[in-house]
């Protein structure tokens, strides 16, 4: 079973990336089978099977900002009894099937969850649902695509994923300044970023191998593919250290 580390790389994605709608600098993902969906002319041309910020859909002006509180009948605050009844309620999830893992590091507890076609024609995803330290209630809802949670994953249906999520949350009303898209971080792309106006926040991480390409074009051959809806990545509720005791 795959450790869950995710709020602290979330305060760091959300520090590396910059406020606003961004494209990827010389960083696409790689495809080889898929074809891209056609994106309206952008300003530079990038490599088969990326799309670049500008050519990305601008969300539409909307007074009502999206609100993120959680995923589907699980919402932030829950305690774990709740959250597993929304688990059953959207799954049809049974008991024997839902996994607990503790983080012995941030002292959080997580619920795991395999979903076949979590997102239609996806694939088997994982879900984790993770519970604050302090709170002991749900602060975060992660699912993740790759080898380890369907063996007939590919990096064509990773980004294939990716590409489809990343249309739907561009179209969700999150606040235009909170934004960001196809931003290259260690280790892979965001392809999406967006808070709503309490700062809750929807990343979707692109995480794979980048090679070098022709013209300095670096591509990335994606291995998973990760979706987290978190409720405070700026200071989430896990276990610190009290100043000054070392």
């Amino acid at each position: 079973m795959r450790k869950i580390y995710l709020v602290p790389a979330l305060v760091g994605l959300l520090t590396c990336v910059a406020i606003g709608p961004l494209a990827a600098q010389g960083a696409v993902p790689k495809q080889k089978a898929a074809p891209a969906p056609k994106a309206a002319a952008a300003a530079a041309p990038v490599a088969a099977g990326a799309t670049s910020a500008a050519a990305a859909e601008t969300p539409a002006a909307d007074d009502k900002t999206k609100a993120i509180d959680g995923f589907r009948s699980a919402k932030f605050g829950m305690i774990e009894t709740d959250v597993r009844a929304a688990m059953a309620k959207d799954f049809n999830a049974k008991p024997d099937t839902i996994k607990a893992q503790d983080n012995a590091s941030e002292l959080t507890r997580s619920i795991l969850l395999s979903v076949p076609e979590l997102l239609p024609n996806g694939g088997t995803a994982e879900l984790s649902y993770t519970f604050g330290y302090k709170s002991k209630s749900l602060i975060q809802v992660g699912a993740v695509w790759s080898k380890g949670t369907d063996a007939a994953m590919t990096p064509e249906k990773l980004f294939s994923n990716a590409n489809i999520l990343r249309a739907h949350f561009m179209g969700e009303g999150f606040k235009p300044d909170s934004i960001a898209v196809n931003m290259p971080v260690a280790g892979g792309i965001v392809m999406f970023r967006g808070s709503d106006a309490k700062d809750r926040s929807v990343i979707l991480l692109l995480q794979g191998t980048f090679e070098n390409k022709e013209n300095n074009q670096r591509v990335l051959t994606p291995t998973s593919l990760l979706l987290f809806y978190v409720a405070d990545a700026k200071s989430p509720d896990i276990f610190k250290l009290p100043p000054g005791q070392f």
